[in-house]
């Protein structure tokens, strides 16, 4: 296909100026299909098997490829398709036919290429010979009246044309389309116009009007028209450079053109119903060797209506819709009189919806039909809605307590904070941008669990189910370092009753085992031995991995049982401290032992130590009073009861014994009647001792003096010695017959002398009780037996 340009050079130039031109505007060879670059992906497929519309009909291809939907409802609507030159369908050497991009990444799917060569080597087949199309023509009337020619002497060669008619259904058609050649090499794009023109006009009659210009009134789709800079002497300027796609190069060679545009999309304005004649005219420029392809994408040919939201922006035909959002649907359609609409889910009539618009609340395939009077058909518009489920989300916040060991966030942690939507799909972003265009600059799942942050840094968090719906959300995230917590004591060892202050400190608040308390200063009175713990707070929540601990050791109370007492003149008394763990002891007379003996009356103290405590203890000595008997009770019973004095008041003990034995009570029992006791009373510990003979007189009732020395007499001498002794006995009629004397303290029965009879007689015994001092008067009866 490669060959020399025929430059319509005048022949009488200089020989080395016609070498010098011709020969450098030859073009390097066309890319060239070999073993290395034919593999899969690396060119389009053109007329391919394995493609059914590869087999197709001019007339197939722009019903059935070109016009959107392709359905046979809108055969009517198109007719008249022609190919010029004509070629049949079963010829490999046709300029036109279908194109699929296969596996490469070019921007069309597929549809219809128009080439000023052969076709099939647009794309993956290898590159043929020099190729004119037969018939072609040159310089189409109304090419010329779309593109005008640069240069009168030069011509649009290999013109080639398809047609067809059309009655559109809404205000506006238009299609996608990319304009390549092999004129993009060298300094060709300076000179050689290559040129595709895009003409529509009622078929009623009326100009052409060229769809194939570029945006802003920027001029025709022309090789001298869209270029980048083209540098050396031949070179030029950039002329509408942002519309070229690029060179081909490998590995991204796709098609064999060396450049081509970028997508370009053909508008025109119509009017619904109005029958419209439509020609696309593609032409070299001055030779017939360097062809150039126009790309036309399928189904971008739309002469329907469209389905747009309700903001007029055109649907895609798949549309995703979270938690069944109420989407607006409006068939737009440019007012025809009498058109009628009529909406469909899932191919079933949705009934009463026969309005432009229609909300749509539950996922499926929905399709609009609007019938147009005149028309053969309705025109359609299909979307599908997609519906998903956006899962739960929520704002949270991430704390990392730092160790030494640990210095970075896992990110994973927050994850059930933020969702807790089963299979939620988490994306971390540092830019809040990023996460709003939900693009690839999130943070690596690998890098999660080892994310540095800083305090009071914001992350973005996308979560999705997986698909189209997500929510955006916010992690906070809190760092600080994990506190180490530390206390102290006044003191560890102190006494029952003494206080403490604890001080923790390294945190900001603080954790007490006892307490709760959140300050680190604390005043205590514990009355045992106690451990006590803290963990130190962080401003920021982070607890201490380890407690402070500290033991303040309570000493046991000092005790002691020092009493004092009572002494005699002339007595000592021990005063003992009491005994107890490392007692030390400081006497207030100097002496430092447990005990000290003193003999005198007074007040003393002793101060015992522990080493921890110190307590002191006072008691006192005084000087005892001998105590005084002042009363004996004495019945025939044999109960004796004393009665003394205790001027001393203190503890008194008794003795009936003489002092052998002592008691701490007054009262003695089975004291034998009519004896002497040796009634002893005294201070305890003391030798403050009173006494007294006591005599325990009890009268006889019965004598009988009969010399068996039982009951003889009535003796009188135990008493006889009292003060203010005196003893009568009288016979019945009151005459005395006995009177007691010192020198005869009984009697026996005789008066002056002689036996009395046997009788009852009276006696009075009075003496002065040797204890109360008191005079005691006893009274009662004798019986006298006298034997004869």
């Amino acid at each position: 296909m490669l060959k020399y340009r025929l430059k319509n050079y005048l022949f009488l130039s200089v020989l080395l100026f016609v070498s010098t031109s011709i020969f450098a505007q030859r073009k390097p060879p066309k890319n060239v299909v070999n073993e290395i670059n034919k593999k899969a992906g690396v060119f389009i497929d053109v007329n391919a098997a394995g493609y059914a519309p590869s087999n197709y009909t001019p007339e197939q291809l722009v019903k059935d490829i070109l016009i959107n939907g392709g359905s046979t409802c809108s055969v009517p609507d198109v007719s008249n398709v022609t190919i010029t030159p004509a070629q049949p369908v079963t010829s490999t050497d046709r300029f036109w036919g279908y194109f699929h991009k296969g596996t490469t990444n070019f921007p069309f799917t597929d549809g219809i290429v128009l080439t000023t060569g052969r076709a099939r080597e647009a794309g993956n087949v290898a590159s043929g010979a020099s190729y004119t199309i037969p018939n072609s023509g040159i310089n189409d009337p109304d090419l010329l009246v779309a593109v005008p020619n640069p240069n009168p002497n030069d011509d649009y060669n290999d013109n080639v044309m398809l047609e067809f008619d059309f009655v559109p259904n809404s205000n506006q058609v238009k299609f996608n389309y990319i304009f390549a050649s092999e004129e993009y090499s060298g300094t060709y794009p300076c000179q050689y116009s290559d040129a595709f023109a895009l003409l529509i006009k009622p078929v009623s009659g009326g100009p052409y009007v060229n769809l194939a210009v570029l945006p802003n009134n920027a001029g025709p789709v022309a090789m001298t028209n869209i270029h980048p800079l083209i540098p050396g002497s031949f070179g030029c300027p950039a002329i509408n450079e942002q519309y070229f796609g690029g060179y081909n190069s490998s590995p991204n060679i796709v098609t064999n053109y060396d450049g081509r545009t970028v997508p370009l999309t053909a508008v025109g304005t119509v009017t619904p119903g109005v029958a419209y004649h439509f020609k696309m005219v593609l032409s070299d420029y001055r030779d017939h060797g360097f062809d150039s392809a126009v790309f036309i994408e399928g189904g971008s040919f739309d002469i329907g209506i469209k389905l747009v939201d309700g903001n007029g922006v055109v649907l895609p035909s798949t549309l995703n819709i979270c938690d069944n959002v109420p989407q607006t649907l409006v068939a737009q359609l440019n007012a025809v009189p009498g058109a009628t609409y009529q909406w469909y889910l899932n191919d079933a009539i949705i009934n009463g919806a026969t309005s432009s618009t229609y909300i749509a609340t539950t996922p499926g395939k929905y399709d609009v039909k609007v019938v147009v009077p005149g028309n053969n058909c309705p025109a359609s518009a299909t979307v599908t809605i997609v519906g998903g489920t956006t899962p739960a989300a929520q704002n949270a916040t991430l704390k990392l307590c730092t160790t030494p060991s640990i210095i970075a966030f896992n990110l994973n942690d927050a994850k059930p904070q933020i969702s807790t939507t089963a299979a939620a799909v988490f994306r971390f972003y540092v830019n809040q941008a990023d996460a709003q265009a939900q693009n690839s600059n999130y943070l690596s799942d690998a890098s999660l669990a080892a994310y540095p942050g800083t305090d009071g840094q914001v992350l973005h968090v996308v979560v999705s189910n997986g698909g189209f719906c997500s929510k955006l959300v916010t992690l906070t995230l809190h760092k600080e370092a994990t506190p180490v917590a530390l206390l102290t004591s006044s003191k560890v060892k102190i006494c029952v009753g003494e206080s403490i202050t604890l001080t923790a400190t390294g945190g900001a608040t603080y954790q007490w085992s006892d307490s709760a308390i959140s300050t680190g200063v604390r005043t205590l009175s514990p009355t045992q031995t106690t451990t006590y713990t803290v963990y130190a707070i962080g401003a920021q929540g982070c607890k201490s991995l380890q407690p402070a601990i500290v033991t303040v050791e309570v000493v046991p109370a000092i005790t002691s049982n020092l009493k004092g007492g009572l002494i005699c003149e002339g007595d000592r008394i021990i005063l003992d401290a009491g005994a107890g763990p490392n007692y030390t002891y400081t006497w207030s007379n100097g002496a430092t032992s447990q005990t000290i003996s003193v003999e005198t009356p007074g007040t003393y103290y002793v101060d015992i130590s522990n080493g921890v405590c110190m307590k002191r203890y006072t008691t006192e000595v005084k000087l005892a009073i001998v105590p005084e008997i002042i009363n004996v009770n004495y019945n025939q019973s044999g109960t004796l009861i004393i009665t003394a004095s205790n001027p001393s008041n203190g503890i008194l003990e008794y003795s009936i014994d003489g002092g052998l034995t002592w008691q701490g009570s007054n009262v003695f029992n089975n004291v034998a009647n009519n004896k002497i006791v040796s009634i002893r009373v005294r201070v305890k510990t003391t030798s403050c001792v009173g006494f007294l003979e006591y005599f325990t007189f009890v009268m006889q009732n019965v004598i009988t003096p009969n010399g068996d020395n039982v009951n003889d007499m009535i003796d009188f001498r135990g008493v006889s010695e009292y003060n203010k002794f005196q003893a009568v006995i009288s016979d019945r009629y009151g005459k005395e017959v006995f009177k007691a004397e010192k020198t005869r303290p009984f009697w026996d029965g005789y008066f002056q002398g002689k036996k009395l009879p046997t009788a009852s007689y009276w006696y009075q015994v009075t003496f002065e009780d040797p204890a109360s001092k008191q005079l005691t008067v006893k009274t009662g009866w004798i019986l006298l037996k006298n034997f004869e």
